[in-house]
């Protein structure tokens, strides 16, 4: 590491650099200042529009717009921001510093100069709100903005995307691209290009779902397991059957085991060819859904279904599903209606997402804790831009205790404790058993709080409006209220005076995080804009993050009679366990990116195929080279258009139909390839190369199934009639997010089985 420090003083010189150099010219606007409030709103947008490429004075006439527009005149901190997104890096700002409205602003210098944006949230609640809060500044500068929402119609999503600015969910940018790649027309299609994305909460986006794959599913029955297997699987016993590794991120059959559900299942040999890419493959994942997959922790069970719960923000991950084998065994093991997975049109991750777009900013309260993953998965470097009013918040150093039922007691009598004064306190806990049992613990001593978690997501608005309010007490699982303050006093702050005199919101973590920069996360819902405030997390050395990273490792201390330990050499232990299980995530996410990017370049590679099916003749020149005879006899007995289309539509059926295929194949492979990876071969290399070969085959297949349909299938001035052939395109589609993160569990449950097929 020595021989690289050049690299992080030349990193930390660069970034030092551009803060000065972002100051300065913050500083030449602020001049600028009185020149612009004298002109009249059309001259200030000339203006703009003049001096678009010109740093101070495009931020000194967006610094007006603003004002004149939403009544809000930005900060210098605000502008520097702004600056920071134009020149395409991640913008760190501390919580209530504004960044949205920053984000609007780079937005608006965007526009001007002519790229239109994709102002990406987190939900379409943030998207909807942003949009009505700052697209006066647009209009204002004679650009348009719009919000895309879930419930919206083909024809309502085409209007939005042709507005300047589209303030969207990213799952919804991802679930539209998809349906244009799958479009059979021009006309379905309802996205328009834009160059530019602006990314809120970057590093959730970007980092905590950046491999969640988004998926595009049709009417068609897909594969579960079934009821047999999962009956089997219940009958196996842990240690005898069946083992799990010490991070509990994956599950293996022993040989007893195997034996034991073969007899089981009346089969010969789990191994042999006709079960190891079909039954040993369900026999796994009934095992993962069995044992490392827990009720209140990974999910919940809400109205009869299973409900995901993001790791990341501990809420019900919307529109999300595992992997269907994996979505079906949990239905199964909970005693519920198994669903359907149907037919898996095409998907992509939101990783691939971002790298549609030419230019990318984003913008967090904690960028620089992900600053190794922004700059080797997107090339983004990190600015860090000073809050406007220092941070006096008061963040205690961890208190570590020898057991969890050590941290909880001694939580609650600190809990009981401030809230005897008076003061706000807000609780984070890492799932939804452990917010309850907080909960309950603290009914018990007689303190009531608000507990917001999974269960009752819906009521987020309403409970962080009140969290920082004179008494209450608000238990959260992972982050409250991202994206929106906690405002001390109250929603109206009605009681700040008095809530400031006692210290300001008192944050409580109950346990470590994945990563530091959750932690911090969660800091920092205290100490908003110079308020005052105060962290601490309470941590036992038993915690599942701290065994996982620490395993192998022993820690001789000595703890007090309540549990707690002084001892430094715990911090250390513990600092170090958190990297540990940070570092690998970060290597499955590298691995994991590795098997995505193989996928999407044969994308890339299939979408210039089918862009050319779909905007010129090309379909019908190849089948009537090929069929001739068959050409001749259609183009007789209908309009040269009629024929163009009905070639173009059985070209893109069978090109849609193989690479829906492929898919398939590749998740069947990606299943059981570290049982099919030669000696000297590591798993990822021996799936490049089946995955590769596969490929290869695609095109030409779909080319010769296309001319078997030409030669047979009914063609009149409608088109070709596929759906008399039994080839018509599903006759209903849905999109879902597929939970396919190993490590994304608060308790290190595998959620997919990718780290453990490619470590």
């Amino acid at each position: 590491m020595a021989g690289m420090n050049w690299f992080w003083k030349a990193l930390g010189g660069k970034q030092g650099r551009d803060q000065k150099r972002s100051v300065g010219l913050v500083t030449q606007a602020a001049e600028l200042e009185p020149k612009l409030t004298s002109l009249s709103d059309a001259d200030l947008v000339a203006y703009a529009r003049e001096h678009k490429d010109n740093a101070p004075e495009l931020l000194a006439s967006l610094r007006e717009v603003s004002s004149r527009a939403i009544g809000m005149r930005p900060f210098d901190v605000q502008l520097q921001g702004a600056l920071r997104l134009l020149e395409g890096d991640v913008v760190q700002m501390a919580t209530g510093e504004g960044k949205t409205l920053s984000g609007a602003l780079a937005a608006a210098g965007f526009v001007l100069r002519g790229h239109r944006v994709h102002s990406v949230t987190v939900n379409s609640y943030l998207a909807g709100r942003d949009a009505a809060w700052m697209g006066p500044i647009f209009t204002f500068l004679g650009a348009t903005a719009a919000a895309i929402a879930p419930q919206d119609s083909p024809d309502q999503r085409r209007q939005a995307y042709a507005a300047d600015v589209v303030f969207a969910a990213v799952n919804e940018l991802g679930f539209d691209v998809l349906r244009d790649r799958c479009a059979p027309s021009i006309a379905d299609r309802v996205q328009a290009p834009a160059g530019v994305a602006i990314i809120d909460e970057a590093d959730s986006v970007l980092v905590d779902e950046a491999l969640v794959p988004l998926v595009l599913a049709g009417s068609e029955p897909g594969k579960a397991p079934t009821g047999q297997i999962t009956d089997v699987v219940r009958h196996l016993r842990a240690g005898e059957d069946y083992t799990v590794d010490e991070g509990r991120r994956n599950v293996f059959l022993t040989d007893r085991g195997s034996a034991r559900v073969e007899r089981l299942l009346g089969i010969e040999s789990l191994y042999d060819e006709g079960h190891i890419g079909t039954t040993l493959v369900q026999v796994n994942v009934a095992l993962h859904a069995h044992e490392l997959l827990q009720r209140d922790v990974d999910y919940i069970v809400r109205d009869g279904k299973v409900a995901l719960i993001d790791a990341s923000r501990g809420r019900v991950a919307e529109l999300q599903r595992w992997p269907d084998g994996l979505q079906a065994a949990v239905e199964a093991k909970e005693g519920l209606q198994v669903s359907e997975g149907g037919r898996i049109l095409d998907s992509m991750t939101i990783q691939q997402l971002v790298g549609r777009y030419d230019i990318v900013a984003g913008m967090t309260g904690t960028a620089t804790s992900a600053g190794d993953q922004f700059r080797e998965f997107y090339g983004l470097h990190v600015s860090v831009i000073e809050p406007n009013v220092p941070c006096i918040r008061e963040d205690e150093p961890d208190r570590i205790y020898a057991t969890t039922a050590d941290a909880l007691e001694a939580l609650v009598d600190e809990v009981v404790a401030l809230n005897q004064t008076g003061r706000p306190i807000l609780i984070g806990t890492r799932d939804v058993a452990e917010s309850e049992q907080l909960a309950d613990a603290l009914v018990l001593r007689g303190v009531e709080s608000a507990v917001l978690n999974a269960k009752n997501d819906e009521a987020e608005a309403e409970i962080i409006a009140d969290a920082g309010a004179l008494g209450h007490v608000t238990v959260s699982t992972q982050m409250a209220g991202r994206g929106t303050d906690i405002r001390l006093g109250g929603a109206d702050e009605s009681q700040r005076d008095e809530v400031v005199e006692r210290g300001g919101l008192c944050v409580i973590g109950l346990g470590k995080h994945r990563t530091d920069r959750l932690d911090n996360q969660l800091r920092g819902r205290a100490g908003r804009q110079g308020d005052p405030g105060s962290s601490v997390f309470f941590v036992a050395l038993d915690d599942p993050v701290i065994a996982e990273g620490a395993a192998g490792e022993a820690l001789s201390v000595q703890p007090d009679d309540d549990g707690r330990v002084h001892d430094k050499k715990a911090h250390q232990f513990i600092d170090r366990a958190q990297r540990v299980t940070e570092a690998t995530m970060l290597s499955i996410h590298a691995t994991t990116w590795k098997y995505n990017k193989l996928i999407g370049d044969q994308r890339e590679i299939l979408d210039e195929r089918r862009e050319k099916l779909l905007t010129t003749d090309a379909a019908w020149q190849e089948l009537s080279s090929r069929a001739s005879a068959r050409a001749e006899e259609v183009a007789s007995s209908v309009s040269k258009d009629a024929a163009e289309r009905a070639a173009r539509e059985i070209m893109l059926f069978h090109l849609d139909r193989g690479w829906s295929d492929h898919l398939a194949d590749l998740n069947d492979l990606r299943e059981s390839i570290h049982l099919r990876a030669l000696a000297k071969e590591s798993p990822i290399d021996e799936f490049h190369r089946a995955a590769i070969g596969a490929f290869k085959q695609l095109v030409n297949e779909a080319v010769d199934a296309s001319v078997g349909t030409f030669k047979e299938v009914t063609i009149d001035e409608t088109g070709a009639q596929l759906a008399d052939a039994g080839l018509a395109r599903p006759s209903s589609t849905w999109t879902y997010m597929v939970n396919d993160n190993p490590l994304a569990s608060g308790s290190g449950s595998v959620v997919g089985s990718v780290a453990a097929l490619f470590r």
